[in-house]
């Protein structure tokens, strides 16, 4: 990241820590599907596919956040600018990976991909079915999908209402988080229930579904806009930091014990609540473990755990790489005969290691290029581009 070294920003390190837990997350529960079979990290490995949850929500206040504070302090969104730096930031350790796939689809799992055209126009995740090549590639899809429409809406809005009305945008964001907890509704009654134990039709067309996941994005949304638009109001809910964060906790640990127990239910399907309700119950209990890391009172806020800076910024790295990863060594260990614990350790330094070099050889010299040459979401004076941080209008880590 490029910084004005007269005004660097402060690094959020209850941020890093969030998207560090993302991904332990994601790990555990990929370990139990792909790896183990068992759950191998207990509870972890049972709710871990909430990782991407919490992915989502970071991402929605973190791009929420880089466009409306340049919005609230009179700047011109440039779209061209945004795209280009998303895709600089994107598609470089996504296209790594993806040839991958399609070079070497033994080595990196043994089953056929989806084919190229999905993958390349971010649709693959449109009815997919559970346990194709590079399944995992459907959250990155809804996250590109999220990243093409956010600063079309916001360009809309301001082109035909002329400036953001505060109340229409509030109105719309909780209609759209109401329509995507209806919308799971109905569609549970078709694709919920299993009879029989043999309906697939839930992941295509519920988990993996961008109607279904988009409302996920949008409390971290709110919280951007309650930052920069109600800046009297935000400095009063980050003083009650210790409040928000426990609050969070405690509706983190409640909806992963409920959907641990009544997400899924053998012999019967995905429960109904759980299914209509859970996803953006659990978003806003994220939410609030976002406000918590941006509250100087509390404990995520103030402290620093070692390593979560750098396992949050190979977070991407890893969640690509991790699977094919995860998949080489077990074959590789299997005829060494070695206990669980040591098959654990292997897999999971082979997968930071993966992620660490994809993060440093690919992602990073195209972070560089992208802050050199792009260094702003919006239009700025010549020579003022300099003068702009990268991604880290507010210190949050770079998205």
């Amino acid at each position: 990241m490029t910084q004005d070294a007269s005004n660097t920003p402060k690094r959020f390190d209850g941020l890093d820590t969030l998207r560090a837990v993302a991904i332990l997350l994601v790990f555990a529960y990929h370990y139990r599907v792909f790896v183990s079979g068992t759950p191998t990290f207990g509870w972890a490995s049972t709710v871990g596919w909430t990782g991407v949850d919490l992915f989502f929500v970071l991402s929605g206040y973190l791009i929420g956040n880089q466009l409306f504070a340049g919005i609230a302090k009179g700047k011109t969104l440039s779209l061209k600018a945004f795209y280009i730096r998303r895709l600089l930031r994107t598609l470089p350790n996504y296209y790594v990976v993806l040839a991958l796939y399609f070079a070497l689809p033994t080595v990196m799992g043994g089953r056929p991909p989806p084919p190229l055209w999905r993958f390349l126009t971010f649709t693959q995740n449109l009815g997919l079915q559970p346990g194709t090549a590079f399944s995992h590639a459907w959250s990155l899809c809804i996250e590109e999908q999220f990243y093409l429409l956010l600063p079309l809406l916001i360009l809309g809005a301001l082109h035909f209402g002329g400036s953001l009305s505060k109340r229409a945008a509030w109105f719309a964001l909780t209609s759209l988080i109401l329509a995507g907890i209806a919308l799971r509704g109905v569609l549970w009654f078709q694709y919920g229930q299993e009879p029989g134990g043999v309906d697939r039709g839930y992941y295509p067309n519920i988990y993996y579904s961008s109607f279904c996941r988009f409302d996920e994005f949008l409390p971290g949304v709110a919280i951007a806009m309650l930052k920069n638009f109600h800046p009297r109001l935000w400095e009063r809910v980050i003083g009650w930091g210790r409040a928000t964060l426990a609050a969070g906790v405690l509706a983190t640990v409640g909806l992963f014990y409920l959907l641990a127990n009544y997400y899924y239910i053998e012999g019967y399907g995905y429960g109904f609540a759980m299914t209509t309700f859970g996803y953006s119950l659990l978003a806003c209990a994220f939410a609030l473990l976002v406000v918590a890391a941006l509250s100087p009172g509390s404990l995520l806020y103030r402290v620093r755990v070692p390593g979560a800076a750098s396992l949050a910024a190979w977070s991407y790295a890893i969640y690509l790489s991790h699977k094919p990863l995860a998949h080489v060594a077990r074959k590789q260990l299997e005829p060494w005969g070695l206990g669980e614990g040591s098959t654990v350790a292997i897999i999971a330094a082979v997968c930071l290691l993966g992620g660490w070099l994809l993060h440093r050889f690919v992602e990073t010299p195209f972070m560089r290029l992208r802050d050199r040459h792009h260094p702003t979401n919006f239009h700025t004076a010549v020579g003022a581009g300099a003068r702009q941080t990268s991604e880290t209008l507010a210190g949050e880590p770079s998205r």
